[in-house]
């Protein structure tokens, strides 16, 4: 692959397979990205290497759901192995990133869908790797708007330790990604085209907005380092539609063809 073209991105996602019964390893009622809606089916993580022209998966994992995981008799008539614990699918999938960087190889910008996105934790473990990342999100994600952050810790007391953690008020609260989106001005976006598709050129409007993401941040000593938030919002459509969390000045033309990348990649793989 490297012959043609060095490694531009890192895609992390997750694969269904459709099973009937229930005695199949890790096989549980879950979303099945295969036929779109909850399905029985068992579900494998996966992280693939990409170049501007192919694509190659280099690990794969079975999620084990926690009903699995905490079922000692059915764990021990399908014969997991004890040190098989339960994990969750961003966990799994940043254990594989963890792996490719210790290996050595060739970076690229790490792309997820909002499943992955959603999770702070997740963008976290990439950011103290030095990885570069654009992952969706879903509009529910709260965020500090531009300039704002969470209040600092209560000031001292006469008594007890020093309290640390932050705060929020009745007039001090993050907002939701489509909150936030809804109330940018026609101003913050621009036109933008970025590939020729099949049928015309792929073009919308976007807008990127520096934020802090703000989940559970009440239960931290320090805010969230901030973020770029790229927003899609077609001219013909009532709200915002598409959402990305990144780490990196976004340049918006490469991150788009990137993005789009990441799309074709894991629809060839499916």
């Amino acid at each position: 692959m490297q012959k043609q073209g060095p490694v531009v991105a890192w895609i992390v996602d997750d694969t269904g397979f459709p099973k009937k019964g229930k005695h199949s390893v890790g096989v549980t009622r879950q979303y099945c990205g295969q036929v779109g809606k909850q399905e029985n089916c068992r579900v494998a993580v996966s992280l693939s290497v990409a170049t501007w022209s192919s694509s190659l998966p280099i690990a794969w994992r079975l999620y084990l759901p926690k009903e699995w995981a905490d079922d000692a008799e059915r764990r021990e008539r399908t014969e997991v192995p004890e040190e098989v614990e339960f994990q969750t699918k961003p966990e799994i999938a940043l254990e594989q990133i963890r792996a490719a960087a210790a290996a050595n190889l060739d970076h690229g910008v790490v792309l997820a869908d909002a499943a992955y996105g959603i999770n702070t934790e997740f963008g976290e473990g990439l950011s103290k790797l030095k990885l570069q990342y654009v992952v969706g999100v879903q509009s529910s994600l709260t965020v500090w708007e531009p300039g704002k952050q969470p209040l600092p810790a209560k000031p001292r007391g006469r008594m007890g330790r020093p309290p640390q953690l932050l705060q929020r008020s009745a007039n001090h609260q993050p907002v939701s990604v489509k909150q936030l989106a809804m109330n940018l001005s026609s101003g913050a976006f621009r036109e933008v085209t970025w590939r020729e598709g099949a049928e015309r050129k792929l073009r919308s409007r976007f807008a990127a907005v520096r934020v802090r993401p703000a989940h559970r941040d009440y239960e931290k000593a320090e805010p969230r380092a901030e973020e770029w938030l790229l927003i899609e919002w077609p001219r013909n459509e009532a709200e915002p539609t598409k959402c990305h969390r990144q780490n990196k000045t976004p340049a918006i033309l490469p991150v788009l063809t990137i993005i789009n990348l990441g799309g074709d990649a894991v629809s060839t793989l499916q």
